[in-house]
């Protein structure tokens, strides 16, 4: 965590950076604006700015604007002045701290702002493999291609790689090239001189400079201009970079990682990436297995996500229901864990009761997640209940010619559920629909005076 305090508040500031320091934060300090620009353009990378209020913070968010320079700015005033506060944050301030420093309230800034939660939760084989492979060639300087699909984690990858290396004391710096600007992106990663084009007030220095003697990732590599890969391959293969409108090259002493979710072999065959710096890239590749193909993964993410997000919120913790992790290891998760982060984090939110039940677990849409996986989750498969309510057969719901669709399904809804002593759930698998169409089938039957069973009561068929 690298932070940047501009200003001095009387004293107070140099408090919050003690605070700062305490919780291993790197600091640096100036007393202006000015100064923290040319800081900025300078290549010292910055995780975070906290300014005094009193500055114009306006014009510092502007500047960092203009000059394309993406950093959170948390703005700092003495005593809670709610009109400072509030001009703070309309000016662009991501938060306003107020001072004297609270060192928990710094400590929840720098985490919630600068977001450095990239801790690696792993617990099944699958992925333990991955990581083996990644703990072995982490203290080398080869190249890694870090592949996998949308939000399998491929950066968290990165960090532990570079966490594991000779480097891990030197600077990480991330570009993602899917979300900068074709036209923009050869000037953040390369810098450029003032006057280089329109808007170039100053030189600024690229992440190839700003990772010197680190490593810089390059996450989704695979939506980078063709024309920029030609530039990229000779700065990787000589370690050397041109700045745009530069004279000269410069030399830089970098480890390069790459993420990519597409098959980039495909890729190349379709011409939209270049096969030399794929095979530059790619001496050796890290594939993450999706969320799907990582079970024992599922339970421990889904309980450290409900507990992460529990306090975030201040509720109660809550432990999963065990037909709530069940059905958590049925569903796809397409969007791999943070699909399943955004998904606890709902649930935390909806949970009632002593534990997180299934209900509580919906998807974005707010469809529920038992009807995804085909109704609630009974117990666990290979159970020996389980077993035997799908050994036996249903009883026959009697003749069926002459009679109307919907008692035809009345009867068999009513039998099944005989069958299974009133257990929703395991009728519910049965009759292949979401336990929520069986609750409304059944308040239908109540509601027109038809008996119905109580849950776990009834006599079991025996044909």
């Amino acid at each position: 965590m690298r932070l940047l305090i501009i200003g001095t508040l009387n004293g107070q500031i140099g408090a919050a950076t003690r605070i700062a320091l305490q919780r291993g934060a790197k600091v640096a300090q100036v007393e202006d604006i000015s100064a923290a620009l040319n800081l900025l353009r300078s290549g010292k990378g910055v995780d975070l700015a906290m300014v005094d209020v009193t500055l114009d913070v306006k014009a510092l968010v502007e500047s960092l604007k203009d000059e394309r320079i993406n950093l959170p700015v948390v703005a700092c005033g003495i005593g809670n002045d709610a009109r400072a506060a509030v001009a703070a944050i309309r000016a662009g301030a991501k938060e306003y701290l107020p001072l004297p420093p609270d060192a928990d309230l710094i400590a929840a800034v720098l985490e919630a702002v600068a977001e450095e939660n990239h801790q690696m939760l792993f617990r099944d084989p699958a992925m333990a493999q991955v990581v083996k492979l990644a703990e072995q060639i982490a203290p080398s300087s080869a190249s890694v291609m870090i592949t996998g699909e949308s939000g399998t984690g491929k950066e968290v990858m990165a960090r532990y790689v570079h966490a594991r290396s000779p480097r891990s004391d030197k600077p990480f710096v991330s570009v993602n090239c899917a979300a900068i600007p074709e036209q923009l992106l050869e000037s953040e990663l390369f810098g450029h001189e003032k006057g280089a084009f329109t808007g170039a007030v100053a030189r600024r220095i690229g992440k190839f400079e700003e990772a010197n003697g680190g490593t810089l990732l390059l996450d989704e590599i695979s939506e980078m201009d063709i024309r920029l890969q030609a530039k990229l391959l000779r700065a990787i293969q000589e370690r050397e970079i041109d700045r745009i409108g530069g004279s000269k090259p410069v030399k830089v002493d970098i480890r390069v990682l790459a993420t990519s979710n597409r098959d980039l072999a495909a890729e190349v065959a379709r011409g939209t990436f270049r096969e030399d710096l794929l095979f530059r890239l790619n001496v050796v590749n890290l594939k993450l297995p999706p969320l799907r193909s990582r079970p024992a993964d599922i339970e421990l993410l889904a309980t450290h996500f409900a507990k992460k997000y529990a306090e975030v919120n201040a509720v109660p913790v809550r432990p999963l229901a065990a037909e709530t992790l069940v059905a958590l290891k049925k569903a796809p998760w397409r969007g791999n864990v943070r699909e399943l982060e955004n998904a606890m984090h709902r649930a935390v939110l909806l949970a009632l009761g002593d534990k997180i039940e299934i209900e509580a677990v919906r998807l974005p849409d707010g469809t529920a997640l038992a009807e995804l996986v085909g109704g609630e989750a009974g117990p666990a498969p290979g159970s020996t209940a389980a077993g035997a309510e799908a050994a036996l057969p249903v009883a026959a719901a009697g003749s069926l010619v002459g009679r109307a669709l919907a008692d035809v399904e009345r009867d068999l809804i009513i039998d099944t559920l005989k069958h299974c002593l009133g257990n929703r759930t395991h009728a519910a698998n049965i009759l292949g629909i979401s336990i929520r169409t069986l609750r409304n089938k059944l308040k239908q039957y109540t509601d027109e005076g038809v008996p119905v069973p109580a849950a776990n009561e009834g006599p079991r068929a025996t044909a």
